[in-house]
């Protein structure tokens, strides 16, 4: 756990929101800890939309995303990247990959992949059955990746040593779907390198995805960020909020209430007149006094 100011290189921290509804309080907690994060250290921060998967997006989401952010004073850095804008640059770490050896095809479904995996972390682990024994490729087709058995392990800010085996515990990943589509964990690792991202906040739910970031990262030559993994926000049921678990939009009518339970589920201790204040006068009050070693594990 930590507390200081970072200082070199110049802080770069982003919000990649997926367009699948308007921004809830679960993403809300996401946005303001990552926008406290970089403006605490005098940091860039930047907004993503990860609409890589277009049958899940909601329409006006996008802009009703961006519009909710700026009524509740968030201001973001450059122009906002969209996911589905960048298909031939994620092609091209594809080929890059593919030329270095480190990717084959595999023509599994879903079903066979479930009957003959153990689970892992985060579902199924491929098994590796078309390394193994490739079959003729007279179908469409998804790419994995080759993972490997080495440990990968990086220090969250929060909760610290994390590690995984990725060949145990995730298997080879998918990096390109057999409709073409590209996976997330590709597309983030693209971009965090393109944008120069330096940090990365963003939910505890994503703490099992970094260990596939990172090796990615490394095939593909790019430094690898530093990670802070927020608690997530979960309902009644114990669920995580979102638009599966039917998750009320953020009332911007009451935009102040909500940054200040943002603020207290975060850990942080603003005054109790905050709430009779303003909205600029919270983002200077938040900025000054952000700790991280205040965050609830």
């Amino acid at each position: 756990m930590e507390n200081s100011r970072h200082v070199s290189p110049r802080y770069r921290g982003r919000f990649a929101p997926s367009p699948t509804g308007s921004l809830h309080f679960g993403s809300l907690v996401a946005a303001v800890g990552s926008y406290l994060d970089a403006r605490f250290n005098h940091g860039d921060w930047l907004v993503r939309i990860e609409d890589l998967d277009r049958q899940r997006e909601m329409p006006g989401a996008t802009s009703s995303i961006l519009h909710t952010l700026e009524t509740l004073g968030m201001e973001w850095d450059g122009d906002v990247m969209y996911q589905s804008q960048r298909s031939e640059v994620y092609r091209n770490a594809v080929d890059m990959l593919g030329k270095l050896g480190f990717i084959y095809p595999c023509i599994c479904s879903r079903k066979e992949i479930a009957d003959s995996s153990i689970m892992g972390v985060s579902g199924p682990v491929y098994p590796g059955t078309c390394l193994r024994n490739p079959a003729p490729i007279n179908k469409a087709y998804a790419l994995r990746v080759r993972t490997g058995n080495d440990v990968i392990e990086f220090n969250d800010r929060l909760r610290g040593l994390y590690s995984q085996r990725l060949r145990d515990d995730i298997g080879d990943f998918v990096l390109r779907r057999a409709d073409s589509m590209y996976a997330y964990q590709l597309a983030v690792v693209v971009d965090d390198a393109e944008q120069q991202i330096t940090h990365i906040v963003r939910g505890m739910d994503l703490l099992d995805s970094t260990p596939r970031q990172i090796l990615l990262q490394r095939l593909l030559g790019y430094a690898t960020p530093s990670y802070l993994h927020l608690p997530v926000v979960t309902n009644a049921l114990g669920e995580k909020l979102s638009k599966q678990t039917h998750a009320a939009p953020i009332d911007v009518s009451n935009a102040l209430m909500q940054l200040v339970n943002a603020l207290h589920f975060l850990g942080q201790e603003p005054p109790l007149e905050m709430i009779e204040g303003d909205i600029a006068s919270f983002w200077h009050w938040a900025q000054e006094n952000w700790r991280v070693d205040q965050i609830p594990h």
